[in-house]
């Protein structure tokens, strides 16, 4: 079998693997034995690892190949396809007895007060089975697990009824318990890369094939395995492996796919008083997150309170659990244009993607879109930890805590509120634990550890404040060094592109203005205008049916023709006609503050001079010209800062809400006061 020939010579990595099997012997794996068995067998990484573990733990070539064949072997005569079921079967009672690996799910009978279990690809049910088995892997109860099961197979005459198949002996395939001690002494030995591309290689990927951004942004996936109650949240492109870590790598954690779920399989079944997932599996991950359903009303209510403080009340009492939730999704567009028209939760179903409560509650956004789709040369040849010993690994983690491990070099700055700071010590927590178990680190170390952190949590906090307003405005997250006393302020990248308002001039009778659409959020619209001769008629598109919205515009061009004459006498509204198009650039319905950007649009055009570079019109006039002041001014302000306004012009009769504005955000604009309609024309059109 040549293709399993390993050459050190040539392996650059050889170091890094003369490690492992140094530290590590018994426990790690040639990756690309797993790789070129694994296409031929549809079973999960971690059963074949395990496999792989007990025969080919060596580096003589003749027992790996020898070893693989066995293995091969095993996995061919006992591994149950489900087309070949019957097959299977019929061997059973030709033997009488015959082992398989097989997803095991047990459950209680109670009429007939026994446990059963049912066998996933073999296809049979109501198999007897030792409740000794039940107590000892109670996850048997809940989703199943793979387990080496050997089976008899006895026909009674006499008991027709009695069911002829039995399990002998059930070992789920999984590692004996670890020794964190011999883990812990053993990182001493590694560079800090060195550990990450361990990590990273053990799940399955050539670290090398990845910048060290995204080594990172793949580790994040991995903290909801080592941290309890972790709440984290990854949408983007296909084909990333986003949902692989949870399916492929952990025997702790369950994937659930399709979305569909009930309160009674996730949290507690009331009927027969059990625990759902969550209190049977370390991470439970949804795929798809756009089809999450409840079929219980109450569904999203308790997950809430679930993702919030790690217990939910069912019935007349409360239950506490430690599962990590996970979901993972598609954006079927790209991020720039996301974060123009709407936000990154979108793909959430709606009653999720609106919910701040609900998305305030995510300790982590994973931007999925930075991490490049996987390829063949993505896979990993190399030594690593069998996944099965790396989950124990992750599974003990979750007992210790690092929360405070950035505390001794750092503190964090103000705008981190409570949810703020507890979803950042527990990635701070995560990403410590995977990376230096041993609890040994430098304050570079620590710096960026809470960096990343600061940024993934920070993603979720500028979603809310896209949706929520206000509420979530302080999302400048910093931390500051305990000795100078200096703050570091960490960004997030995709915050910085293509703004709505561009800079520069724009072309004449293009007018932006921000103010609250027909959903309840604020947003920005674009007004484009055309000046034809005719003979005074006004045209709109754009505004759809909305009739608050038409009679603003009419209000616009009625105040027009009767005070044309105060503005200009270029103005005319008898030998023009004047087509504008109203553009919703953020997908929140239409406004019915229109009637000022309106008339300011109009004058732009007619006159053929362009409004202020980067300027936002806020504000709104009546029929008879009088100026009324602007909703939500503090909120408006915000969105226009996000959007990329430099100046803003403002009635003066908001001057009195200045107070609730923010200084920092108020020193951001240039704000442009005005008295009357004809003044904030001038103004808006740099006219002295």
């Amino acid at each position: 079998m040549e293709e399993f020939k390993f050459e050190e010579v040539d392996n650059p990595n050889a170091a890094l693997n003369k490690k492992l099997r140094q530290f590590f012997d018994g426990k790690i794996v040639r990756k690309d034995l797993t790789k070129s068995i694994k296409e031929g067998a549809n079973v999960p990484v971690y059963v074949l690892e395990f496999l792989l573990g007990q025969y080919c733990s060596s580096d003589d070539p003749e027992i790996i190949e020898e070893g693989v064949k066995t293995v091969k072997r095993i996995l061919s005569e006992n591994f149950v396809r489900p087309d070949e079921a019957q097959k299977v079967l019929s061997i059973l009672r030709e033997r009488g007895s015959y082992t398989v690996i097989d997803r095991i799910t047990a459950k209680l009978n109670i009429k007939e007060d026994r446990y059963e279990a049912e066998f996933s690809n073999l296809g049979v049910r109501e198999i007897l089975l030792a409740p000794s088995y039940v107590s000892e892997y109670d996850r048997l109860l809940c989703g199943g697990i793979w387990c080496i099961v050997q089976l008899e197979y006895e026909y009674l005459e006499e008991d027709r009824r009695a069911n002829p198949i039995r399990v002998r002996k059930l070992t789920p395939i999984q590692m004996p318990h670890i020794e964190l001690d011999e883990i812990k002494q053993a990182r001493r030995e590694f560079t800090k890369e060195e550990w990450l591309n361990v990590l990273i290689r053990s799940t399955g990927m050539e670290s090398d094939k990845f910048s060290t951004r995204e080594k990172w942004l793949l580790l994040a996936r991995m903290i909801p395995l080592v941290e309890n109650n972790f709440n984290l949240c990854e949408l983007g492109p296909r084909s990333t492996g986003k949902s692989h870590i949870y399916k492929e790598i952990s025997p702790n954690s369950i994937l659930v796919s399709g979305g569909q779920t009930t309160v009674a399989n996730l949290f507690y079944n009331m009927s027969n008083k059990t625990v759902g997932l969550v209190g049977m599996w370390d991470c439970v991950a949804f795929d798809e997150v756009a089809g999450i359903t409840f079929k219980d009303k109450d569904g999203v209510q308790i997950m809430k309170d679930y993702m919030a403080s790690g217990s939910f009340a069912r019935g007349k009492e409360e239950k506490a659990a430690s599962a990590s939730m996970v979901f993972v999704g598609n954006i079927n567009q790209s991020v720039d244009v996301l974060l123009k028209t709407s936000h990154l939760f979108e793909p959430f179903p709606e009653v999720m993607a609106y919910d701040t409560a609900f998305l305030d509650r995510m300790h982590c956004y994973v931007p999925g879109w930075e991490i490049p789709k996987y390829r063949p040369d993505f896979f990993t040849n190399e030594y690593a930890f069998i996944t099965d010993y790396l989950s124990e690994f992750m599974k003990e983690m979750r007992k210790e805590q690092y929360g405070d491990a950035c505390d001794k070099f750092y503190k964090f700055g103000s705008n981190l509120n409570q949810r703020d700071v507890i979803a950042v010590r527990k990635m701070i927590s995560g990403f410590t634990k995977l990376l230096y178990p041993n609890g040994e680190f430098t304050k570079e170390d620590m710096a960026e550890i809470i960096t990343v952190s600061l940024e993934l949590r920070r993603r979720v906090k500028e979603q809310l404040k896209k949706i929520g307003g206000m509420e979530f405005y302080d999302v400048n997250f910093s931390y500051v060094d305990n000795e100078t006393f200096e703050e570091h302020y960490v960004p997030v990248p995709e915050q910085g592109g293509g703004k709505l308002i561009p800079e520069g001039m724009t072309n004449p009778g293009h007018v932006y203005t921000v103010s609250r659409g027909k959903s309840g959020m604020v947003g920005v619209y674009r007004l484009e205008t055309q000046v034809l001769p005719g003979n005074g008629k006004f045209e709109r598109t754009g505004l759809g049916s909305d009739r608050d919205a038409k009679e603003a515009t009419n209000t616009a061009f009625n105040y027009l023709k009767a005070n044309g004459r105060h503005i200009s006498n270029s103005v005319s509204t008898t030998t023009k006609d004047y087509m504008i198009n109203y553009q919703d650039l953020n997908g929140i319905g239409i406004t019915k503050t229109l009637t000022l950007p309106t008339l300011i649009a109009i004058c732009s055009a007619a006159l053929q001079k362009p409004t202020l570079s980067s300027l936002a019109v806020l504000g709104e006039i009546s029929i008879s010209g009088t100026i009324q002041k602007v909703e939500e001014l503090a909120n408006t302000l915000q969105v226009c800062l996000d959007s990329g306004a430099k100046k803003v012009l403002i009635p003066i009769t908001s001057a009195v809400d200045m107070a609730t504005v923010p200084p920092e955000l108020m020193g951001a604009f240039s704000i442009i006061f005005y008295n009357t309609p004809q003044e904030a024309v001038f103004k808006a059109l740099g006219v002295e």
